[in-house]
């Protein structure tokens, strides 16, 4: 099923699976866009109000990590669905902002875009 251009943030400080997830989700037909930390990633919400998901790595450095990242995301911008990653860390469910999902990585391919259509068809 083709996306409809629904636009995504995906954030990630390690390049190599960013690009990875970026190249998926195009793939898919969504359009995306990229930032390496919660700094970048805010930036990008502000210039682009038609973002609808964003997919956060938790270990990420700077003044954010994930976490602090889709809870600011929860609060200043309520419709967008969040999609929170880590293999490192497994956060328990009332760490994560209303309504996020948990994703250990490596993430599944099918199971990623099986959410990010379950979120996108719920909003």
């Amino acid at each position: 099923m083709m996306a409809d251009r629904q636009h995504v943030l995906v954030v990630d400080d390690e390049p190599v699976l960013r690009m990875i997830l970026v190249d998926l989700l195009e793939g898919e037909g969504y359009a995306v866009e990229e930032a390496s930390n919660a700094a970048e990633a805010l930036e990008v919400l502000q210039a682009l109000p038609s973002i609808r998901i964003v997919v956060t790595d938790i270990q990420m450095p700077g003044s954010m990590d994930g976490l602090r990242l889709a809870r600011y995301i929860r609060d200043a911008y309520p419709p967008i669905a969040l999609i929170v990653s880590s293999g490192a860390v497994r956060p328990e469910q009332d760490a994560l902002p209303d309504d996020a999902v948990f994703l250990s990585k490596p993430v599944d391919h099918r199971e990623l875009l099986r959410v990010i259509e379950d979120r996108l068809s719920a909003a």
